[in-house]
């Protein structure tokens, strides 16, 4: 009998991984796009600056209100929810047509109220006030406020595919959405229109070209998903009346959910304020440091290898969790746990360690428009957000598992303690140098995320017993090991070869870390392999059969 749980096991891991890996490859080559985006759009409006901090603004609060208003609530009730309807005699469509409807309507209602307060919005999560600044910020989020539908609707149908293992589309859609994106800047600048100008110089067909592209990218990542599900045979029809079907569990877990990311949104709020407060600062002072949008630059790095490793892994997990939880199997639940914990070590321990002695030139690559001092602004805060990747993926795990459970008020409480701790960082970020307040801020959360994580765990551990953490922190151990010893010795070769290296420009860098990145990654695996790291055995065993039987 064990043999044959080792062996489901196993199949179990292979399954995993092969939707992982799938998953992983869409989110690679969207973020890769992403990026290209990102460099893009700091040739044309800077990374510092009013104009750049006006469109920041305007371009992150439809991801804000999105979150506030459905993202966080679809995420956490949609799977767990679908997964339960499909013991239906129907199969769970009626029901999954229901939540459709009533979502859809939301989202509606929604989008309409933020985009006309958008003024108020602009003022909300910015210091500006009046002026031309505040003016081109209002316009950007005229424009780029309905985004807000069409996030949920690709959140709402996303979800639809992962609750049925149909995991690729979802990952992959955003990849239309950088494309058409990509496609806006490169016309913005065939066009002649002038980069680089202050916000008073901006026209209406520079804001549309900009800020029209961005909402129509959404727009297409969104319908890109119609295409799998009608494939998959989803058929949707509007189906009202949302009592007494069971949607009360899922309005009690998006109730707490929306509460929770209120919480979070609030303290973004506190924290774009005093972004925002340092980048006026700097530019009275004409100083160059981090601002509002090398924070966003900076977060975005951040977020590269949790939305390329973990999210990959705990997607196909959280619907394994949502089974096992249906199914009472607490041990299979535990299992899972473990695996999205050692899973993405992997990769993660050997990458984060990379960034942080190289940050330098992955932002003079990544961001090879801008001059050296504006690259090390991004690379200073990047390095602070750095330390709480790993965290942040614990973090989000736990949350997933609670939201398999239908419980989000425990993570809600997880929340409110994670926020505390990141705007205390914030408050005291604002009373340094302003140079130093996005450093400040990145690295309270990274704090926050690691103490949120260890919470989480202990809380699970009391639901489930032991969970064989003492294992999984070996695993990093050694993985960490090698890591350090690898780039640290990187680093000294590179010194001693080109010690200006980062005064040559952009391609010596990026050569450069071309050869470091896969040297490092060989040289980590490889020690951690002789360290015996299970998860570094299981990826490199088929690669060494290869080359044997070759």
């Amino acid at each position: 009998m064990s043999e044959q749980r080792a062996v489901a096991t196993a199949g179990g891991d292979v399954r995993l991984a092969r939707a992982g890996l799938v998953m992983a490859a869409g989110t690679l080559t969207s973020r890769v796009l992403g990026l290209i985006r990102v460099s893009l759009l700091g040739g044309i409006i800077g990374t510092t600056g009013l104009a750049a901090d006006a469109f920041g603004v305007a371009n992150t609060l439809p991801n804000q209100f999105y979150l506030i208003l459905a993202g966080g609530i679809l995420n956490a009730v949609l799977v767990p929810q679908i997964v339960k309807s499909m013991t239906h005699d129907d199969g769970g469509q009626e029901f999954v047509n229901r939540l459709v409807t009533l979502a859809l309507m939301l989202l509606v209602g929604a989008t309409v109220l933020v985009t006309v307060a958008a003024p108020l919005l602009v003022m909300a999560f910015s210091k500006v006030r009046s002026g031309p600044a505040f003016h081109l910020a209002v316009a950007f989020a005229f424009i780029c406020l309905p985004q807000v539908f069409f996030y949920g609707l690709y959140t709402l149908l996303g979800q639809i595919l992962n609750a049925n293992n149909r995991f690729a589309a979802y990952m992959w859609a955003p990849v239309v959405a950088n494309v058409v994106a990509l496609a806006g800047l490169l016309y913005f600048l065939a066009s002649g229109q002038p980069s680089m100008v202050g916000p008073a110089d901006w026209t209406p067909t520079m804001i549309w070209i900009l800020a029209g592209s961005s909402t129509l990218s959404i727009a297409l990542q969104a319908l890109f998903l119609v295409i799998p599900l009608r494939r998959m045979g989803f058929r949707y029809r509007p189906v009202w009346g949302f009592r007494g079907v069971g949607l009360g569990s899922a309005g009690k877990v998006a109730a707490w959910t929306f509460a929770a990311v209120i919480v979070a949104q609030l303290g973004f709020v506190i924290t774009s304020q005093v972004l925002t407060r340092a980048s006026d600062l700097m530019d009275a002072l004409h100083q160059v440091g981090p601002g509002r949008a090398t924070f966003d630059n900076a977060f975005l790095l951040f977020m590269l290898p949790h939305s390329l490793v973990t999210v990959s892994l705990v997607t196909a997990l959280f619907t394994r969790m949502s089974r096992g939880v249906t199914q009472g199997d607490s041990t299979a639940l535990a299992a899972d746990v473990r695996r999205g914990l050692r899973m993405p070590a992997v990769i993660l321990v050997p990458g984060v360690v990379l960034v942080l002695v190289f940050a330098d030139l992955v932002t003079r690559v990544l961001f090879f428009r801008n001059d050296y001092p504006q690259t090390h602004a991004v690379a200073i805060v990047a390095m602070a957000l750095y330390c709480g990747v790993i965290p942040f993926g614990w973090l989000y795990l736990s949350e997933r598992f609670f939201y398999a459970h239908e419980d989000a008020r425990t993570p809600f409480f997880i929340q409110c303690l994670v926020t505390t701790i990141s705007q205390t960082g914030a408050l005291i970020g604002a009373t340094l140098d302003p140079r130093h307040t996005a450093i400040a801020i990145g690295i309270a959360q990274s704090i926050a995320y690691a103490t949120g994580a260890i919470i989480g765990f202990t809380l699970i551990r009391r639901r489930l017993g032991r969970l064989g953490l003492g294992g999984v922190l070996t695993a990093y151990l050694r993985l960490l090991g090698p890591a350090i010893v690898s780039a640290a010795l990187l680093w000294l070769g590179l010194r001693a070869l080109a010690p200006d290296l980062l005064d040559r420009g952009p391609a010596p860098a990026l050569l450069a870390l071309l050869v470091a990145g896969p040297v490092h990654l060989l040289l980590s695996l490889g020690g951690a392999h002789l360290l015996r790291v299970p998860e570094v055995g299981e990826l490199v065993s088929p690669v060494l059969r290869r080359l044997r039987r070759g």
